[in-house]
């Protein structure tokens, strides 16, 4: 069922955007403009709270739980578990934008900066800094982790839904709400992978 309704949704779209791509650019841009000028102070302080939570995962007693039974051993080694952190991480975003997104700010400075001068120079590192530092990372390691626990400690199937187990309970997760989040997770994970896919298409594209 997840994974029926989850295609139905994703080529719908595909469909729309190659139909009339232009209507559903203006759609997009509509409901982008919408959710950050009504809820922007929500995805600052939410990302505030998961970098917060994920230091206090880290440097409390839980920090010391392990992904897995009580006499598992890690499979791959500290170096190459940042290594493939850091791969999956930044993927092929930095390539492009680690240069870009500074230089956009720059020359088009946000809050009010006069473009190209010291203080939008300051403005874009800044910018650069929240969108490529910890606060993305603690996201990634809230999520993560999240998965990891109910999936290899607690022995739950590693979905979404899983981890609202706590929360709505056994029966609502295996039920029509827990299909729900798998289904808005699934469709979230697919647009963000076309997004870096697209991006790194432009990139080759241009050279």
């Amino acid at each position: 069922m997840v994974f029926t309704i989850t295609i139905i949704i994703v080529a719908l779209f595909a469909i729309w955007g190659a139909v009339a791509p232009d209507q559903l650019a203006d759609v997009a841009n509509v409901a982008y403009n919408f959710s950050i000028q009504n809820f922007g102070w929500f995805y600052l302080l939410a990302t505030l709270f998961f970098l917060i939570f994920a230091f206090y995962l880290a440097f409390s007693r839980f920090g010391g739980i392990r992904l897995g039974d009580d006499d598992d051993e890690p499979e791959y080694s500290t170096v190459s578990w940042l290594s493939m952190l850091f791969s999956a991480g930044m993927g092929i975003g930095l390539v492009f934008w680690g240069v870009a997104e500074p230089l956009s700010h720059y020359l088009s400075a946000p809050e009010g900066a006069v473009p190209a001068t010291t203080q939008a120079a300051r403005l874009a590192m800044r910018y650069s800094f929240f969108h490529w530092g910890l606060h993305p990372w603690a996201i990634y390691t809230v999520i993560g982790l999240s998965l990891a626990y109910f999936q290899f400690r607690k022995g739950y199937k590693g979905l979404i839904s899983s981890t609202f187990i706590p929360l709505i309970g056994e029966r609502l997760a295996a039920g029509w709400l827990g299909k729900i989040i798998d289904i808005l997770a699934v469709i979230a994970t697919i647009f963000g992978v076309a997004t870096s896919l697209g991006l790194g298409a432009l990139q080759i594209g241009g050279g």
